[in-house]
């Protein structure tokens, strides 16, 4: 399906441009290698982050919630705010780490325990998985607001 689409959007010079956008960001995001930050927030290097202490009750507050180009607040919450932009990063809804072992690190969906992946911390990948187009094998995992944005259906 994203060959097809791909190939379509590259020849076809008469159809819906709009429709032929949205198609082809979607198929190039099927195609994306699965990295672990797609799924829980890691840092730069690719490692988990540990969530702040009390951060879902700095996170609700509106002027937390906010994206600012200027950080004005002192620096006793800047793990937060790493936390935050990490978070931000991710492009599937709702996983959480089951286990955080020395070489492997299993997700789960916290809406579905059956929907399970293990990462190898070696070699940086998905074991039975290569691609966000292989997650289809699952029923149900959820894109948030980021993946859509990448796609171009939101804003």
């Amino acid at each position: 399906m994203t060959d097809f689409v791909i190939e379509y959007y590259s020849n076809e010079g008469y159809a819906d441009l709009q429709t032929l956008s949205l198609m082809n960001n979607y198929a190039n995001l099927l195609k994306k290698e699965l990295v672990l930050g797609m799924f829980v927030p890691v840092d730069s290097a690719g490692n988990i982050l540990k969530e702040p202490k009390n951060y879902e009750a700095w996170k609700s507050l509106a002027h937390n919630s906010k994206r600012r180009e200027t950080d004005s607040d002192n620096e006793s919450f800047e793990e937060h705010k790493s936390y935050q932009k990490a978070e931000r990063k991710c492009l599937f809804e709702g996983f959480k780490i089951a286990y955080n072992g020395y070489s492997v690190v299993r997700i789960v969906a916290s809406y579905n325990d059956s929907i399970e992946l293990s990462f190898n911390k070696n070699d940086k990948t998905f074991q039975n998985f290569k691609d966000i187009e292989s997650l289809t094998h699952f029923d149900e995992i959820y894109l948030n607001n980021a993946a859509l944005k990448k796609i171009g259906i939101t804003k």
